[in-house]
């Protein structure tokens, strides 16, 4: 019986996963090279992600640096950076291009803590959506007479359960987040 769920702790684990990689991607006052990651630079008429440009690396706490790979390119990705919505300010040093990370304001951490929930709730929705095509799959089986009540019941109990678990994972990683944005 257990086996069934295989797809759906996938799908709750993918859920999971993407949930985690969103929220790396928010700013929170210290430098991690995944708040670039997704950038995509205007290159000779193509957009092409920025990590095939240059290496990025975050040599200390309030600091990104960017390897340029071809000194063509500096130009378009300080324009890349200073157009995405991150609002950083990126100084070139010949093909080297450093941006500081300012620290966030009282109000900015509220705004982004209140960004966290949002998405937090947002995954939670999708998780049980999940679990709801599920519990369908599992009383369709249930009027077929492929399964009895009985082990409808369990099926949809374990269902319950993994669902229960994930969802505890995503707040772990929201409130976990949110603690990050508050050190200052």
């Amino acid at each position: 019986m257990s086996g069934n769920f295989d797809n759906y702790k996938q799908q709750c684990s993918k859920t999971l996963e993407h949930f985690k990689k969103e929220l790396s991607r928010l700013r929170t006052g210290r430098a991690t090279p995944s708040l670039l990651e997704g950038l995509h630079v205007d290159y000779y008429g193509s957009h092409v992600p920025l990590q095939q440009l240059g290496m990025v690396a975050a040599p200390e706490p309030r600091m990104l640096t960017i390897q340029v790979y071809d000194g063509s390119a500096v130009e378009a990705i300080e324009k890349a950076i200073q157009q995405s919505e991150l609002g950083l300010n990126p100084s070139r040093d010949g093909s080297l291009i450093r941006v500081v990370i300012p620290a966030l304001n009282e109000e900015r951490r509220k705004e982004m803590i209140k960004k966290v929930s949002k998405m937090a709730e947002e995954t939670k929705v999708a998780l049980r959506n999940l679990r709801r095509d599920e519990v369908e799959g599992v009383k369709k089986q249930v009027k077929g007479k492929e399964i009895s009540e009985d082990d409808s019941r369990r099926m949809q109990d374990e269902i319950q359960k993994i669902l229960d678990k994930v969802v505890a994972d995503v707040d772990v990683a929201a409130a976990a987040k949110e603690k990050e944005m508050m050190e200052v």
